[in-house]
């Protein structure tokens, strides 16, 4: 006796095949995100507007000294706001590029965060890297010239009120230029140490203008610059870098002040 197969539609599954129920989709793992997520063109824009920034400072504090009719008979006195100011102006518009153009928040896109070493570990490290700056500029005999630094720090109430923005703002606002904004794009590009000391070269020759273009404090400050990268870099944080920056200022102003304001060879 034979038997019949049923009637099945022309698309059926041959009989004794079980088909296999369709493959569910896993979730979609998004790409890590690309860090920093700035350009060399947002790079060139900042520093390019750094000058800028700087000259309007010293016209909004003279344009203050005029209207009021205020004198100061202290170059410090004028010095130290306007550079504030100019500071001021040059990191609004960095937060307005990672702000309107990004979408980002300013703090946590430079790395303003908390980490390991803590603060002490980073004051530590600062304190040993003064120590170590200055032995190095005993080794290269680095002369005691006259700067304008020097001219700049002649009497203790500039040098007090100087002492007072480099072991504050001035870390704050180099760091979160050097180490939070440049160093992460020069790593990113050329990698760790490469772009450590990239970016320390141009913060030391930031400062060739304060010890009149001597290349053996140019170099000293490079070597401290290429320290607080390697602490940018090892810890993540331009917070732990900021600290060690200003505990290595605090170092050299604190030798001036037992010193009766002569100046060491690098700050």
């Amino acid at each position: 006796m034979i038997e019949h197969e049923p009637n099945l539609p022309p698309d059926a599954p041959e009989l004794g095949g079980l088909e296999s129920p369709p493959e569910t989709p896993g979730p979609v793992v998004a790409p890590p995100e690309r860090y920093p997520f700035w350009s060399y063109a947002d790079l060139v824009v900042f520093f390019g507007l750094a000058l800028p920034c700087i000259l309007l400072g010293a016209f909004t504090v003279k344009a203050v000294l005029w209207i009021f009719h205020l004198h100061v008979h202290r170059q410090a006195l004028e010095l130290v706001p306007a550079q504030f100011l100019g500071y001021a102006y040059l990191f609004f518009a960095l937060y307005a590029l990672l702000k309107m153009h990004y979408g980002r928040s300013f703090w946590p896109a430079l790395r303003w965060v908390r980490t390991r070493p803590g603060p002490a570990r980073a004051i530590l490290y600062g304190f040993v890297l003064a120590f170590g700056v200055a032995l190095t500029g005993a080794a290269l005999h680095t002369p005691d010239i006259q700067t304008p630094m020097k001219d700049l720090l002649s009497d203790r109430s500039s040098l007090l009120l100087i002492a007072i923005f480099a072991v504050t703002l001035g870390p704050l606002c180099e760091e979160l230029a050097f180490r939070g904004f440049l160093q992460p794009v020069l790593v990113r590009s050329f990698g760790a140490i490469a772009g450590v000391l990239l970016a320390a070269i141009p913060f030391g020759m930031l400062h060739l203008s304060q010890y009149g273009g001597s290349w053996r404090h140019g170099l000293l400050i490079t070597i401290a610059g290429v320290g607080f990268g390697w602490m940018r870099q090892a810890s993540g944080s331009t917070r732990a870098a900021a600290i060690m920056h200003a505990a290595y200022n605090f170092i050299f102003f604190a030798a001036m002040f037992s010193q009766k304001g002569s100046i060491p060879h690098a700050w």
